[in-house]
């Protein structure tokens, strides 16, 4: 199998945490050339140590990770924290990782990896806020022809916003950042509220996780127990979505995500819609789109593909 050569961006977040583990026990099919850290789901400096952590936990030290942007690129940072606790991982226990940050930051990582590797061949799996991609396209705008396909988790249509009525959290946290790189040129497939609200960690879901005796599994457990209590408590279910996991199954499986081609544009003015995603599939030329939107997702298939990794 040829591995993809792979940069995870991420805000670790609970679900990110989860998308980390996974995309580490990928070893067949995923090359992760960095993990590069953001401000968002909570501060910078401890989406790095959560970055770092969950990298301990799946053994792969191999994996360097940067540290980026402490703040969007115009407004004031938004945390999440309780939607992921104060540690940003719910109740996994938490430490001071034993491998230090890597020298340098996350967006000139980003720009210095893909550039120096052949076009196309480098791909990226956006979880958080996208300053650092925007940062690296403002500091080398040839990275939009030279990265592969980015794989982003973000925005929201049919199913509204879970930030604000109209705005998933990812895009309202720098919607400039996300309006620059869609703007950019990037090939990007986009996984909104849509796509990932239809893949939740059932009570079922969650017990066949329990049941697996690995580390990685073991955390994951942990952060589903998290995510289902936030569930709960806040929005009044008790299947949480996993939002970020589904940004690293579509790079394992993308036969089992169904995507359009859409014109998608970012509200940036608007206090009230800031971060909304207006996105348009009635396009008179399909090769104008701006990205591919993902539509549905074949749930039981992805979660198959979970439990096989976490295995």
């Amino acid at each position: 199998m040829t591995k993809t050569p792979l940069i995870i961006d991420c805000d670790p977040g609970v679900d990110d945490a989860v998308a980390l583990l996974l995309a580490f026990g990928a070893r067949e099919a995923l090359d992760i050339l960095a993990i590069t850290t953001v401000a968002g789901n909570v501060a910078a400096d401890l989406t790095a140590r959560n970055a770092r952590l969950i990298r301990q936990i799946a053994g792969r030290e191999d994996v360097p990770v940067y540290v980026g942007a402490s703040a969007p690129l115009v407004r004031p940072p938004i945390i999440a924290s309780h939607f992921h606790g104060e540690s940003g991982l719910g109740t996994l226990p938490v430490f001071e990782p034993d491998a230090p940050v890597a020298p340098g930051e996350a967006a000139q990582a980003i720009v210095d990896i893909v550039m120096n590797r052949p076009a196309g061949t480098v791909s990226m799996a956006v979880t958080g806020p996208m300053t650092n991609l925007a940062l690296a396209l403002q500091r080398e705008p040839a990275l939009a022809a030279r990265l592969g396909p980015v794989i982003v988790m973000g925005g929201a249509r049919r199913e509204g916003g879970n930030i604000t009525a109209s705005a998933e959290y990812n895009i309202h946290a720098d919607p400039h950042a996300a309006d620059l790189v869609f703007r950019s040129g990037v090939k990007t497939v986009v996984l909104g509220l849509d796509a990932t609200h239809q893949v939740r960690a059932t009570p079922d879901r969650v017990a066949a996780v329990k049941a697996i005796d690995t580390p990685a599994a073991k955390a994951v457990a942990q952060l589903f127990d998290f995510a289902v209590w936030t569930e709960q408590t806040h929005v009044g279910g008790d299947s949480p979505p996993q939002h970020d996991p589904c940004t690293i199954l579509y790079l394992l499986a993308p036969q089992h995500f169904t995507a359009a081609p859409v014109d998608l544009q970012v509200e940036t003015q608007s206090a009230l819609t800031m971060g909304h995603t207006a996105v348009e599939f009635r396009l008179a030329d399909p090769a104008a789109a701006t990205c591919r939107w993902v539509t549905d997702v074949d749930h039981e298939a992805v979660f198959a593909v979970m439990l096989e990794i976490l295995a």
